[in-house]
C-alpha cells in the first residue's frame, strides 16, 4: 500500500493492514477512501478491534481528467486526495471555460467518450473523428496557472498548453476551451464546504465530493429492478467496484454498530 496509502487510511480511523492487497474501507455516503483486494468492515466502537469481511473488490479504476473515460488499473495506492497509479491520477485533470468555470458531462456531454490511455507517463487522449493527444503528466511549472470554480468553490489549476486546449475546443466545437491539472502543492477543496453535513473533511482536487468513490455490483443489480431502461456501473464511473456483497453493502458497513 505504501506509506502514503497507510498515512491516509491512519487518518480515516483505520488500521494498517497486513498485506497490499487488503482493503480498508471507511464509507462517505456512494464515496470511500479505499485500496486493495478485499472490503472490510471494523467492529463496534469500545469493543476490541475486529476486521470483518464484506465483499471482494473486482475492478479498479482512475479518471484521470473529470467527465472523460477511466483508465483500469491492476493496483493503485490509495492517498489522501483519491486513488494514484505512477502518475496517474483520479480526477487531477479538468477542462475549463476561459473564464475558469469547470466544464463537465453535465453540460458537453461528448466529454464521456473521451478514451484515455497512460503510456510512459503520457495520456493518450482519443475520441471519435479527432487525432490522438498525447499529454505528459508532468507539466513545465512556467505554463500558466488558472484560477478556476468547481461546483462554486475556487480551486487553481496548472494550464496543460495551447495544444490540448485546442483539441478539447475542435472536438466540442461550443466554446472555448483550456485543460488544467491539479499539482499536490495546490489547495484542495473541503467536502465539507461542499456538503456540510458531511462528518469527515476529505481534501479533493476535482472530484464532485470525496476523494474514491466505491460502488457494489449488488447495488446496481437493485437499481436496475426499478430502472425501465437499465444502467451500467461506468454510468456511475466508481473506483472501487466490489463483489460478494449484498446491495448498498458498501454504504452500510462501516457505520453498523
Amino acid at each position: 500500500m505504501g506509506a502514503a496509502g497507510s498515512s491516509a487510511l491512519a487518518r480515516l480511523g483505520l488500521p494498517a493492514l497486513p498485506g497490499p492487497r487488503w482493503l480498508g474501507v471507511a464509507a462517505l455516503g456512494l464515496a470511500a477512501v479505499a485500496l486493495g483486494a478485499v472490503a472490510w468492515r471494523r467492529a463496534r466502537p469500545g469493543r476490541r478491534r475486529r476486521l470483518q469481511q464484506v465483499g471482494t473488490v473486482s475492478e479498479l479504476w482512475i479518471y484521470p481528467i473529470k467527465s472523460c473515460k477511466g483508465v483500469s488499473v491492476d493496483a493503485a495506492e490509495c492517498t489522501a486526495l483519491g486513488l494514484r497509479s505512477g502518475h496517474l491520477r483520479d480526477r487531477f485533470w479538468l477542462v475549463i471555460k476561459e473564464d475558469g468555470h469547470m466544464v463537465t458531462g453535465r453540460q458537453e456531454p461528448q466529454l464521456v467518450l473521451v478514451s484515455i490511455n497512460y503510456e510512459d507517463d503520457c495520456l493518450i487522449l482519443r475520441a471519435p473523428g479527432m487525432d490522438q493527444l498525447v499529454l505528459p503528466t508532468k507539466l513545465l511549472s512556467s505554463n500558466k496557472l488558472h484560477d478556476c470554480r468547481v461546483f462554486g468553490l475556487d480551486i487553481q489549476g496548472r494550464d496543460c498548453g495551447d495544444e490540448a486546449a485546442q483539441w478539447f475546443t475542435s472536438f466540442l466545437k461550443t466554446d472555448a476551451f483550456r485543460l488544467v491539472q491539479f499539482e499536490k502543492n495546490m489547495k484542495a477543496r473541503a467536502s465539507n464546504e461542499i456538503f456540510p453535513s458531511l462528518d469527515k473533511n476529505y481534501q479533493v482536487a476535482y472530484p464532485d465530493c470525496s476523494p474514491v468513490m466505491i460502488l457494489s455490483e449488488a447495488s446496481l443489480a437493485d437499481l436496475n429492478t426499478r430502472m425501465e431502461k437499465k444502467v451500467k456501473i461506468n454510468n456511475f464511473r466508481p473506483n472501487i467496484v466490489v463483489t460478494g456483497c449484498s446491495a448498498f453493502e458498501e454504504i452500510s458497513a462501516s457505520e453498523r454498530d
